[in-house]
């Protein structure tokens, strides 16, 4: 198992403890995805799930934290995948699995750069599942909701309102082996009702922008773009 990500210090105990290797890296850096891919060597199963917040309204981002975001959310994950993708189709085994979120399904306010970051990443995951289909790799995107204990919504300590549950990154980690496990395309990781949201989201765009303007939606979303400003 190879484990990357920014942070070294929290990276290496936990590769030791499971027997495997850390590589830092920072794929805000051009460059970065083509290094990564190199220093891991032999890939069988890539899990990418890398993302910046992205969150906030389009007028408060520089031109600059435009492509970290789409550096980090959309352009790392498809370099990857053609370069592991790549090994895969040549040993005909393998799979590919890209974590995005409901974001991907359903757009709201206050996430224009972060919703354009995950539908293109569901396109590309779709498409890409056809491609590699022949070769006998696997394509899987996993779209959690609101996920507790640790990650950006945690981070960003948002009061949800009634009624609206949340999901552990256990829940994410099991949909995630699933999906190898069973090639399935895309597995949502949310409560029934965010479940059908999303549904809603991709089917009547308008309607569903309406009944998150009613029931509290614009505020979450602004709390979570106030609470991850930092992570631009």
């Amino acid at each position: 198992m190879v484990l990357t990500g920014r942070r070294a210090d929290v990276l290496e105990p936990l590769a030791e403890r499971l027997g495997g290797t850390a590589i830092a890296a920072d794929l805000a850096e051009r460059g970065a995805a083509e290094e990564l891919l190199a220093a891991a060597g032999r890939v069988d199963v890539l899990v990418a799930n890398a993302a910046l917040p992205a969150s906030g309204l389009l007028d408060g981002y520089s031109v600059e934290e435009i492509d970290r975001a789409l550096e980090v959310n959309l352009r790392a994950p498809i370099v990857m995948a053609k370069l592991a993708g790549a090994q895969m189709a040549g040993r005909g085994r393998g799979h590919l699995v890209f974590v995005s979120s409901l974001s991907g399904k359903t757009a709201s306010g206050h996430a224009s750069l972060y919703n354009a970051t995950k539908f293109g990443m569901r396109g590309f995951a779709l498409a890409l599942r056809e491609d590699m289909r022949p070769h006998g790799v696997g394509v899987s995107t996993v779209f959690p909701g609101f996920i507790r204990d640790a990650g950006m919504f945690a981070d960003a300590r948002v009061r949800l309102p009634r009624g609206v549950g949340t999901r552990t990154p256990q829940d994410v980690a099991r949909a995630t082996v699933r999906a190898v496990e069973r090639n399935v395309g895309e597995i949502d990781v949310a409560p029934l009702g965010l479940r059908l949201g999303a549904l809603l989201g991709g089917a009547a765009p308008a309607l569903s922008a309406a009944v998150l303007r009613r029931t509290g939606g614009d505020r979450v979303a602004r709390g979570l773009a106030d609470g991850q400003q930092g992570k631009r």
